[in-house]
Order: structure tokens, then sequence, then C-alpha cells
């Protein structure tokens, strides 16, 4: 009976643990509902996501473009190719504008750039130099005074997305970025961490982030309605990313800074 009664106990504290752990999402899913944790864009703002392809918006920035939709912030977004690796490329504007009108983005507010000298292709690499000249116009033309985009990592490891990067933060540590504008990067996470859903909260929370958007359930469903938009790029291992992955629920960016 002692070897049974050992495997009980042990069975109720791994119970308890898991039960607790769910608590702990609970009781930080609520805090940062009611208060949030310092660095929110402030009424005024208007924000630039710049992306690398069609479907990057939803994929991977869901989070913050519906939290930022909910306090009604106009967001700008800028995607950089046509998606064209595999000849879809017309097919692929249609869906990401489909796509942004599900996340509240009118089609006016989105800008697509078909530039011969930035294909869609993970072993091409652009020239950040280009894509901060680029970027920098539009930032002079609407305003902007808050630019998201990927940390250096993609969040996939996609060269294209890391490119991107590299132009922000080239224009960042040149100075060229207007006074009053910000830059945040989505926060890359490890594989681990990356298909663990809504359990990523409790380290997400932890782990050092100048601002985090969690999705209720509801905005979830919207989120995943804006991939759907996306069926030219839906292959099983979408649907499967869908509900695995953070990023659908949460994003956590870092501000760069001196």
């Amino acid at each position: 009976a002692g070897p049974v009664a050992m495997e009980i106990v042990g069975l109720c504290c791994l119970l308890a643990l898991i039960f607790l752990y769910f608590l702990w999402i609970r009781y930080i899913y609520r805090q940062k509902r009611s208060r949030g944790r310092g660095g929110r864009p402030e009424p005024g703002t208007s924000a630039l996501l710049v992306i690398a392809h069609p479907d990057d918006e939803c994929m991977f920035f869901a989070p913050a473009l519906l939290r930022l939709g909910a306090r009604r912030l106009p967001v700008r977004l800028l995607c950089l190719s046509t998606g064209n690796f595999y000849n879809q490329g017309e097919v692929r504007k249609k869906e990401l504008v489909q796509s942004c009108a599900v996340l509240g983005i009118p089609s006016s507010s989105v800008t697509i750039l078909d530039h011969r000298d930035l294909p869609d292709h993970p072993k091409v690499r652009w020239d950040p130099e280009l894509i901060a000249l680029l970027i920098l116009d539009y930032i002079t033309m609407h305003n902007i005074n808050l630019v998201m985009t990927f940390d250096k990592n993609g969040v996939s490891g996609h060269a294209n997305h890391a490119a991107v990067y590299y132009a922000v933060r080239k224009l960042w540590s040149e100075r060229k970025l207007p006074n009053d504008c910000q830059a945040l990067v989505l926060e890359s996470t490890n594989v681990l961490r990356k298909y663990i859903s809504i359990l990523d909260l409790p380290i997400s929370w932890l782990r050092p982030h100048h601002v985090m958007y969690i999705l209720q359930n509801q905005e979830y469903q919207q989120a995943k309605a804006a991939m759907y938009c996306h069926q030219s790029q839906l292959l099983w291992f979408r649907h499967l990313y869908l509900y695995l992955s953070r990023y659908m629920v949460i994003n956590t960016f870092h501000l760069l800074s001196d």
C-alpha cells in the first residue's frame, strides 16, 4: 500500500500544481485586462505595422492590432511584398485586405508594395537601407508616431522578417525617426513557448517587456477569422498553428532604446 499511496499523493500534488497554474493564468489575465502594464500607446497615437508578407499581420500581430483597435487608435499597415513566392501575389494581396478588414484596418490604411528588389524569398537578403527609406517616407507622409514590427529573429526566423527589423533599427540608431516616434519590436520566443498558446502567459508576464497584449476568446475568434481569409496559405500545419501558437493570443513587445 505504501508505493500506491505515494503515487496517489504525487498525482494529487501534480493536479494541484496544474490547478494553481491555471489560477495564476486567470489572475494575470484579469490584472492585465483591467490595468495593463506600462508602455501602453496613449490617445493620439498613430500607429504603423510594418510586415514582410501577407498573413504576417494575423499570424503574428493579431493581439496588438485587435487591442489597439478596441481602444480606437488608428493603425496603418505597410506590407513590403505581395508574397509572390509561389506566384500567388495577386491572390494574396486580396486576402491581406480582407484579413485587415476583419482586424479593423480599412483598405484605405493598407499599403502593399511590389518592389523588384524585395522579392518574397527566404534566401534573398533584403537591403535594410532600401527598406528604411520606404518606411521613413511612409512615416513622414502619414505622421506616424509608433512603428511596430518584428525583432531580429523575426518570430519564425524568416530572413525577410529580420530585414524589416534591421531597417527600423537603422532608422532609430541614426536618429532618422521623428522625435515623437517610438519603435516596438515583437518578441520572438523559443519553439516550446511559441506553441503552448495561453499557457505561455505567466512566462510572458514574468519576463521583461514594454507592453503586452492579450486577447479574450471573442477576439481570438476574430484573429482566427482573419487567418481564414488567407485561404491560399491554409495548409494543414497552419490549422494547428491557429490553436497552438501563443502569437494568436499573446503579443509582447520591446521598445527600441539606448
